[in-house]
């Protein structure tokens, strides 16, 4: 093993998931830290706390994002990044989108105790609301860098309870202040790089450490919302209803039929529902819920949303229907060039490893439309991710940031 992979210490990159996890942990061992919430901001003053004890620069952007900067010898140079997101599901674990930012630190960090010079900066980076749970659409600070999404129409957002982002934003940023960079977000990359949890079974199943991760698979996500009329449950019949969430439910029934298909390929998931008002003994006058569709193929994807408006047009009567898309990600290539040196610095480290897919989306998928990219995975026990006993060993953590410290050298130095 190379002297700049044993920097990577495993005990410090360990505890630093155990003192990112108090912020936002919960009862069962999890984490609830959603986008700009004050256990966000609390994560962003922790990881600014440690880049200034190593003396890294630190700034933010316009939309959130954080960044940890180790400067390399040529200040003209494009920056080699590398990182993730903070935010979790409402009841996420440990390691989904943390990991990223914390292997990416542990990168920083071991090029400094190596003492590594690199040509081009070599820079950490934690992502606004990547997981979309509390603003919709997911993986936003990364889109908005990408130039993929308005920054005005971001900051126009509103959570599910009427928030504004903005106004997050700006409570999160002066609970955690950093420098604020000139201008639109945005700035020259050479390469991108981001590791992950694998939040599937397949490398263990496999008894593989590295997973090489070729691409992402594409992903479209709506808003379905049933309008009825409110009524009295005990006195009007069912034949007079025009219940909504009825409606609701010979949608969504009908759209699980037709979005399974025999090779399991397509992936669609009904995650929120929304009945109004509410109130146990009155028929429900409104209902929303939200769909996640996913697959490899853009084709597929245009052709089930078809599908899925059609079944909106014609299940919802006595009642009214709408489907609104909220995003569309095409699926995403990875750089071979970053696959294949993925691939080689998992070989040298004698890491057993195999190429893969990505079946969730990441914030890769939009840097990907900027500069070459690329992913590495690590495996997570039984697979188990967006749920509070989601697990990794520290060995797996640190072989997934000794390959990425690797990895990163070398663009840098390029």
């Amino acid at each position: 093993m190379s002297a700049l992979a044993n920097a990577v210490r495993e005990d410090r990159l360990w505890q630093r998931h155990a003192d990112m996890a108090r912020l936002g942990g919960t009862p069962k061992g999890g984490v609830n830290r959603q986008a700009l919430s004050p256990e966000d901001a609390a994560a962003r003053n922790q990881l600014a706390a440690w880049a200034k004890a190593r003396g890294f620069s630190i700034s933010t952007d316009a939309i959130g994002n954080l960044f940890v900067r180790r400067e390399g010898s040529d200040p003209a140079a494009a920056a080699v990044l590398s990182g993730s997101h903070m935010d979790s599901q409402p009841t996420g674990g440990r390691f989904d989108g943390m990991y990223g930012v914390l292997a990416a630190f542990e990168a920083l960090e071991a090029l400094e105790d190596a003492g590594v010079r690199t040509r081009r900066p070599v820079v950490a980076v934690a992502w606004t609301n990547e997981e979309g749970s509390r603003f919709q659409p997911g993986a936003m600070g990364s889109a908005v860098f990408a130039g993929h999404y308005a920054l005005d129409a971001m900051l126009a957002v509103k959570d599910w309870k009427g928030v504004k982002l903005a106004d997050a934003l700006a409570e999160t940023l002066g609970a955690a202040p950093a420098p604020m960079r000139d201008g639109k977000p945005g700035f020259a990359l050479d390469y991108y790089v981001e590791a992950h949890i694998e939040q599937g079974p397949r490398l263990e199943n496999a008894g593989r450490t590295i997973g090489v991760v070729t691409g992402i698979q594409g992903s479209r996500r709506y808003i379905v919302e049933t309008d009825g009329e409110e009524a009295h449950a005990g006195t009007t019949p069912r034949a007079a209803r025009k219940d909504a969430f009825a409606a609701a439910t010979r949608i969504a029934a009908a759209m699980y039929e037709a979005t399974t298909d025999a090779d399991d390929t397509l992936r669609f998931t009904i995650g929120r529902v929304e009945v109004q008002p509410g109130s146990p003994n009155t028929v429900p006058g409104k209902a929303t819920f939200t769909i996640d569709m996913r697959h490899p193929q853009d084709a597929v994807l245009e052709a089930h949303e078809k599908t899925l408006r059609d079944i909106v047009a014609g299940r919802a009567a006595p009642c009214v229907a709408r489907i609104e898309r909220v995003t569309a990600v095409a699926p995403t290539d990875f750089d071979p060039r970053v696959i294949d040196l993925v691939r080689a610095k998992a070989g040298a480290l004698g890491l057993s490893h195999m190429d893969m897919p990505s079946g969730a989306g990441h914030d890769a998928m939009h840097i990907a439309r900027l500069c070459p990219a690329g992913m590495i995975f690590v495996p997570c026990e039984r697979g188990i991710s967006h749920n509070e006993i989601e697990n990794a060993t520290p060995a797996d953590l640190a072989a997934g940031t000794r390959v990425l410290v690797e990895v990163l050298v070398e663009l840098a130095n390029r």
